[in-house]
C-alpha cells in the first residue's frame, strides 16, 4: 500500500543520518516492546506479513511522529484486538475485563533461545521453473493496492536487469491478508539511477530490489 512507511525518494524528510555507535535500545521500555511483540507473535494468530501491514495502516501523522518501537506497539494493539486477545477498553485499563481468545501456543522463557535461533524462514518450494534468468531485462508493474505489497512506489513501472535468482519465498502480498503463502520465485533486479530518478540523477548510481515474479514482466 502507499502509506507513510514507503518514503523512498520522497522529498522534505531531511538526510538519513546514522547514529554513531547506536545502542541496540535507546530506553528500557524498548526492550519490553520487543519482547512483548515477539511473545504475542508466537501465539500463531497472525503472520509476519500481517503484522507489517498493521504497521502500515497507522495514520500518517501518528506513524511519522512515532519512534520505531512505538510503531511496533501501536500495530500490536491492533493485532491483539483483531484476533480477540484484548479489547480497546482492556488496553486502556491495563488489565483483563473478559476472557480472551486462546493462543495456539505460548512462548515461555526456556523456549526463547531456541525460537530466536530458528528464526522465521520464509523460503518455500514451488513446482514451476523461474520465468526469468540473470541478464533478462524486465519491467515492474505499475499498481497501487490498498493491501500490503513489497514493491516500493519508486520502483514501479521501471525497467531493469535481473541480477540474481534468489529462490522461492512466501508471497507477502497474499500472506498478509490470510490468502495463503502462495510462494513465488524472487529475483534481484538492478536499475540505473536515471531510470529510477529521471533527469539529474547521479549517473553512477544503481538501485537493486528483490522482486517477486508476479511484479515483473519481460521487456
Amino acid at each position: 500500500m502507499n502509506g507513510p512507511h514507503d518514503l523512498g525518494g520522497q522529498m522534505g524528510f531531511g538526510p538519513v543520518s546514522p547514529e554513531p555507535n547506536e545502542p541496540v535500545f535507546h530506553a528500557e521500555w524498548e526492550k519490553r516492546a520487543l519482547g512483548i511483540t515477539l511473545s504475542c507473535g508466537a501465539f500463531g494468530a497472525w503472520t509476519l506479513d500481517e503484522s507489517r501491514h498493521a504497521r502500515e495502516n497507522i495514520p500518517p501523522a501518528q506513524y511519522l511522529d512515532a519512534s520505531y518501537y512505538e510503531i511496533w506497539i501501536r500495530a500490536l494493539e491492533t493485532l491483539l484486538e483483531r484476533h480477540g486477545f484484548a479489547s480497546d477498553e482492556e488496553i486502556s485499563a491495563g488489565h483483563k475485563l473478559q476472557e480472551p481468545a486462546k493462543p495456539k501456543r505460548v512462548l515461555t522463557a526456556d523456549m526463547v533461545p531456541g525460537v530466536l535461533a530458528r528464526g522465521g524462514p520464509c523460503d518455500r518450494p514451488v513446482d514451476t521453473e523461474p520465468r526469468f534468468a540473470v541478464g533478462d531485462r524486465v519491467r515492474t508493474r505499475n499498481f497501487n493496492p490498498v493491501t500490503h505489497t513489497r514493491l516500493p512506489r519508486y520502483a514501479r513501472e521501471k525497467t531493469g536487469v535481473v541480477e540474481a535468482v534468489q529462490g522461492s519465498f512466501v508471497f507477502a502480498d497474499d500472506n498478509a491478508h490470510g490468502r495463503g503463502e502462495n510462494p513465488q520465485w524472487v529475483y534481484t533486479v538492478v536499475f540505473d539511477g536515471g531510470e529510477i530518478w529521471g533527469e539529474g540523477a547521479d549517473p553512477t548510481l544503481t538501485v537493486s530490489i528483490d522482486a517477486w515474479e508476479s511484479y515483473l514482466e519481460r521487456v
